[in-house]
């Protein structure tokens, strides 16, 4: 850590709000101004648009990530969690991976701690339940899937075959619909190599409360999106949700009732709950509540964008929207961190805040190889598209939005590659628990072992 006496400016969280807005201030700053300090309990950032192509095997998992010490190498990376923060103090309490908790002064904070899975207390879910809001998430998805079918090859138990080549997805934003549809798209490719498995033994069901998918594109996106994965064999229920899930037991409102080892949830996410510990205004949902300036209210010196702030829409406001305010998305949080980090560097210095205002620019989603949907504005006009152009501009978009040259070079030469080379269906779940292998070899033998092991050596001797 830093000894200097130069300020510190705390950036609390280092993912894609954390990352872009830690660059921006380095890039602005004079040299020794301030210490930039990055605390996020992982060393890299995920760019979570990308993680249903990775639980599909159409991006390397390496390259989905970005490792915070490399683009970062003028700031301070600290590897742990910030789990209060005292303002009359200025001081954060950081709790590292290893060893006792310390305090960390700061002169001005950035919160952007993003989100967490939306859950609730469903019977079952946390035993059972997959999520989709890390890499380590999404290649356990992938390994898991593949997984099953190798268990539905194996048996001739028409029950367990059944409950394996089950796959149920709760929640059907552009999450759940998007990863449902690489998953479906994988396990069909996969299905081609295993004589007693084909894609109609399967079953995908997608699940929402609401009364539509994809609400991001609009309702006739939205509708086509539904007839397009119907059309692949996906079963969908909307206006209802999931009761229970006891040992793969779904049981939904509506009153259908399936088996299946593979329960995946994408219902949404909410703020960070520790943002309650930092003694920052809440929103009603947990939001902390910002100025459009991105400070935090009654604060001048600390700001918060992302998935874990209330940003008001001053540009839906100006267009007549009342309370409107900046959904959690990919294209808010970029445009955001570029603005936080100017005013952060601003506030230093003594200068006026610069308000955030951004017009909504539309929303692209996959749906599969080859699959998609996209809404693009164009001022007052909205131009919709589906089918393989949406799904080019679903890639173009995410790939030029990767951050770094580096990670997007790797990203098109995987997507490249894959137009030549057929998609990998291998499954490496003995990832998950590398050492089961060599523990069994290792351990110690049961002491009965040994004696029946060594009674033939003594017979032999007597």
């Amino acid at each position: 850590m830093s000894t200097t006496e130069r300020p510190r400016i705390l950036v609390v969280g280092g993912g894609y709000v954390g990352l872009y807005a830690a660059r921006r201030i380095l890039k602005k700053m004079r040299y020794g101004e301030a210490t930039v300090t990055v605390v996020d309990p992982r060393s890299y950032m995920t760019y979570q648009p990308f993680l249903p192509e990775a639980a599909a095997g159409s991006i390397s998992p390496r390259h989905v990530v970005v490792p915070l010490r490399r683009v970062l190498p003028k700031a301070e990376v600290l590897t742990g969690r910030v789990t209060s923060i005292d303002q009359d103090r200025k001081v954060a309490r950081v709790a590292p991976l290893v060893g006792e908790a310390y305090e960390l002064p700061f002169d001005y904070l950035v919160v952007a701690m993003g989100a967490i899975s939306r859950t609730f207390p469903i019977p079952g879910l946390a035993e059972q339940g997959i999520g989709m809001k890390g890499i380590e998430e999404s290649i356990g998805l992938r390994n898991h899937v593949l997984e099953q079918l190798d268990k539905a090859d194996s048996t001739n138990d028409e029950e367990i075959r059944r409950k394996a080549l089950t796959f149920v997805f709760i929640g059907g934003g552009f999450a759940g619909a998007e990863t449902i549809g690489e998953v479906e798209d994988m396990a069909r490719d996969a299905a081609k190599y295993y004589k007693s498995v084909s894609r109609e033994d399967m079953r995908f069901v997608l699940v929402d409360a609401a009364d539509k998918i994809l609400p991001e594109v609009g309702p006739k996106l939205g509708q086509y999106g539904r007839e397009h994965l119907e059309s692949r064999g996906v079963e969908i229920y909307l206006s209802t949700s999931m009761d229970s899930c006891v040992d793969g037991h779904v049981v939904l409102k509506n009153g259908l009732e399936v088996d299946s080892n593979t329960i995946v949830w994408t219902a949404g996410v909410k703020p960070n709950p520790v943002l309650s510990r930092f003694g920052l205004p809440l929103g009603p949902r947990g939001h902390v509540d910002c100025a459009p300036t991105l400070q935090v209210t009654g604060t001048d010196y600390i700001w918060a964008a992302g998935d874990n702030a209330q940003v008001p829409d001053v540009a839906a406001r100006k267009a007549g929207v009342e309370n409107a305010w900046c959904p959690p998305n990919a294209q808010h949080a970029l445009r955001q961190a570029k603005v936080l980090g100017d005013n952060v560097v601003s506030g230093m210095r003594g200068f006026p805040q610069k308000e955030y205002s951004h017009a909504n620019k539309g929303a692209v989603a996959g749906l599969g190889l080859h699959k998609g949907v996209a809404m693009i504005v164009m001022g007052k006009m909205k131009i919709k598209v589906k089918g393989r152009l949406a799904w080019y501009m679903h890639r173009g978009y995410h790939g030029l939005a990767m951050p770094t040259w580096n990670r997007k070079i790797r990203v098109f030469a995987d997507w490249t590659l894959a137009m030549f080379l057929k998609r990998e269906v291998v499954s490496l779940g003995a990832m998950e628990n590398p050492r089961d292998e060599f523990y069994e070899a290792a351990k110690p033998a049961p002491a009965q072992a040994v004696r029946s092991e060594n009674a033939p050596e003594k017979a032999k001797a007597s």
